[in-house]
């Protein structure tokens, strides 16, 4: 399996899961989570282009 791959899919899971906690009561925790996820899907993209 490719390296990176792993924690941009997983990023990926993250960042919906928090794009739909934005419409509820818990913006904040959902603004938090979505970049947390963000930041997954860009370091897995970094280790994907770096290892080709």
């Amino acid at each position: 399996m490719r390296e990176g791959l792993i924690p941009a899919v997983l990023g990926t899971v993250v960042s919906a899961s928090g794009a739909t906690m934005l419409k509820s009561k818990y913006k904040l925790l959902g603004v938090g989570v979505l970049g947390f996820g963000l930041a997954h899907v860009v370091l897995g993209a970094i280790d994907l282009v770096e290892h080709r």
